[in-house]
C-alpha cells in the first residue's frame, strides 16, 4: 500500500484523484488551506503555500515519506521551486499537473506531441511552462519528477462547457432545456479531445513509481476527438433538447478577448509516449463520460 500526497485535494481534479487513490487502497494525504471539505478517508494537512515556513513545517511534521506527490496547485515557477526545496527528502516522485495551454495556439501540430519549439509566452499557459522549466533544469537526484499536460478535463465535480462563450457554464443545462441558442466562437468547429477526470486520475496514479515516466512529459487526452459543437450536441441529446448554435466570429471575439486564444485552436494530441511508458491512455468514450457528467449535475439540481 503506497502513500500519496496531493497538494490541493478539495478541488475538481484533486478531489477526483483522491477518491481514485482511496479506491485503490492507497493512504492519501492532502495539503489545503482548510477552507473546503476533503473526500472521506483523506488525511488533511492545513497550510497555505504562500506561507513558506508553515508549508515546509507542515509537510515535514507529518512524519511521512510519500511514494508520490501530485501538485495540482502550482501556477508559478516559485511554486515548483518550493516543491523541489521542501519535498526532495520527503518524496520519491513528484507529478506536476501542467496544461495543454503551454502550446502556442497558432503553431500547433495535428496531432500535437510533447515536443515543440513553439510555446506560448502569455497568460496561464506561459506560467505553467515556466513551472515545467523549473523541473526540467532541476538536479534533484533524490526525487523524480513527471509532467502531465491534460487537455479539457470534464466530469462530475465541474461545470459543463469546453468553448467560449459557454465554457464551464453553470447555466448550460438550463439554456439547452429552454431552447436558448449557444453562442459558440467559430460555430464550434474547433476540434477537442476531452478527457474524463476519472481517466486522468487513473493515468496519474499509474505514472506513480513508473521509472519510464521519470523526467518525462506526457500529453493526456481522451480516446476520441470531435468538433466542439459535437460535444455540446451530445449534451443536448442526453437532455432530449435541440442544439441551436449562434456563431461568434473568431477574429472579433479574439480582439475583445485575447486571453481566449488557447481555447480557439484545434486541441488534439499524440498519446504515443504514454503507451511507450507502459501507461494505457484514457479510454472512456466521450458520450459515456458526458452521460455521467450530465447525470451528476441534474442530480445536484434536484
Amino acid at each position: 500500500m503506497s502513500n500519496l500526497l496531493i497538494l490541493g485535494g478539495s478541488g475538481f481534479l484533486s478531489g477526483t484523484l483522491a477518491r481514485a487513490a482511496l479506491e485503490r487502497g492507497q493512504h492519501v494525504w492532502a495539503l489545503t488551506r482548510g477552507q473546503r471539505p476533503l473526500p472521506h478517508g483523506v488525511i488533511g494537512l492545513i497550510a497555505d503555500r504562500r506561507d513558506p515556513a508553515r508549508f515546509a513545517a507542515t509537510l515535514a511534521g507529518a512524519g511521512i515519506h510519500w511514494d508520490l506527490v501530485v501538485d495540482c496547485i502550482a501556477f508559478a515557477p516559485q511554486d515548483i521551486q518550493q516543491d523541489l526545496a521542501v519535498l526532495e527528502s520527503l518524496a520519491r516522485q513528484l507529478v506536476f499537473i501542467s496544461t495543454d495551454f503551454v502550446y502556442e495556439p497558432t503553431r500547433r501540430r495535428f496531432p500535437q506531441g510533447e515536443e515543440t519549439q513553439h510555446y506560448t509566452s502569455t497568460g496561464y499557459g506561459a506560467q505553467k511552462r515556466l513551472c515545467e522549466l523549473e523541473l526540467q533544469k532541476s538536479t534533484n537526484g533524490a526525487m523524480a519528477w513527471t509532467i502531465v499536460r491534460p487537455c479539457h478535463i470534464y466530469g462530475p465535480g465541474s461545470q459543463l462547457g469546453c468553448l467560449p462563450a459557454h465554457g464551464r457554464d453553470a447555466q448550460l443545462i438550463a439554456r439547452l432545456q429552454a431552447g436558448e441558442p449557444l453562442r459558440l466562437v467559430g460555430g464550434g468547429h474547433f476540434l477537442q479531445q476531452p478527457v474524463l477526470a476519472e481517466d486522468l486520475a487513473r493515468v496519474i496514479l499509474d505514472l506513480g513509481g513508473q521509472t519510464a515516466a521519470f523526467s518525462q512529459t506526457f500529453c493526456v487526452a481522451g480516446p476520441e476527438f470531435v468538433e466542439s459543437s459535437e460535444y455540446y450536441r451530445i449534451i443536448a441529446d442526453l437532455l432530449g433538447a435541440e442544439l441551436r448554435i449562434e456563431e461568434l466570429p473568431i477574429a472579433a471575439y479574439l480582439a475583445e478577448h485575447p486571453q481566449a486564444a488557447a481555447f480557439l485552436c484545434h486541441r488534439i494530441y499524440d498519446l504515443t509516449r504514454l503507451w511507450e511508458a507502459g501507461i494505457a491512455p484514457p479510454a472512456t468514450p466521450l458520450a459515456d463520460g458526458l452521460r455521467k457528467h450530465v447525470a451528476s449535475l441534474t442530480a445536484d439540481a434536484q
